[in-house]
């Protein structure tokens, strides 16, 4: 390669596959990232690099946070990966009881903590099931939106346990008004 790559730009290693360029300030290496082998650091000689897009060189030279920023966005935005999500400080240490009307049952007890990490993982698949459906190219617009109205509705049965969440942003959100 006779010319730097730019920060951004998209690469593909024959070892490590395709990966993003995060630094190129070294003189002699660059800092690529691979989903499935983390940052390494390649020579700015090495003939094995492919440029699969290059970025535009930016006017000012980026930090290593802006990368990081754009990174997390697109990694919340495209993968099942998500931040912890917290529980309410309310009810923490809590327990939620079941209790059946049949006085001769025994209730269920079950930690909140419990209850709540299943109902965080119950929202996170929707998100990735949100994006599987937008990902499909068999599937007519028209059909994605009418698969997403499901999924908005789901959402929107689920407010109830927005009482949970220690956050706003957080909360499911279904059609709301307006």
């Amino acid at each position: 390669m006779t010319h730097p790559l730019s920060i951004g730009t998209r690469v593909r290693h024959p070892q490590y596959g395709a990966g993003i360029v995060l630094d190129n300030s070294r003189e002699t290496a660059y800092h690529i990232t691979f989903p499935n082998f983390g940052e390494k650091v390649i020579g700015k000689d090495y003939e094995g690099l492919e440029v699969i897009e290059l970025a535009p060189a930016p006017e000012q030279r980026l930090s290593l946070g802006d990368v990081e920023r754009v990174m997390v966005q697109v990694l919340r935005q495209w993968s099942d990966i998500s931040e912890p999500v917290h529980l309410g400080s309310r009810w923490r240490g809590g327990t939620m009881i079941l209790q059946p009307g049949d006085p001769d049952l025994k209730a269920k007890e079950i930690p909140i903590e419990t209850f709540f990490h299943k109902i965080v993982m119950l929202r996170d698949r929707l998100r990735v099931l949100e994006q599987q459906i937008n990902k499909q190219k068999g599937l007519e617009e028209d059909e994605k939106i009418n698969l997403q109205q499901y999924i908005t509705r789901i959402y929107g049965s689920l407010t109830t346990f927005n009482v949970l969440f220690a956050h706003k942003d957080d909360y499911f959100k279904g059609e709301g008004k307006g």
